[in-house]
């Protein structure tokens, strides 16, 4: 069993900022790739961030410069900072890894921006 739990984010008002964390638990041998999706309602998951292992990164056009995903592999917990907040980035943000050809998801952390 391979479980992801998301904390952070909340409230927070345009132009501000949070950290979201996901701690993966479970069988795990090595997690290569994690990633940070977000959903809006009634719109498709995206990519927001993803960061390999090795610690190479990618971002969505929309959150360049703004977002940061880390990870500290010892605890198995991925991170993103979001910084200058914009109402559009209101949605429900999920933690995501892939482990051995199955893709694990977290139950999801809403992120509110208020303007």
């Amino acid at each position: 069993q391979v479980q992801l739990v998301e904390s952070g984010g909340g409230l927070v008002q345009a132009g501000g900022s949070t950290r979201l964390s996901c701690a993966v638990s479970g069988s795990i041998y090595s997690i290569n790739f994690m990633g940070w999706y977000r959903q809006d309602p009634g719109k498709q998951r995206e990519l927001v961030a993803g960061i390999t292992r090795g610690g190479s990164t990618n971002y969505a056009d929309s959150v360049k410069g703004r977002f940061t995903i880390s990870r500290d592999n010892a605890k198995n917990t991925v991170y993103l900072q979001m910084n200058n907040l914009k109402p559009e980035d209101a949605a429900l943000y999920y933690c995501s890894v892939p482990i051995l050809g199955v893709t694990y998801w977290g139950k999801g952390t809403l992120v509110t921006v208020s303007s």
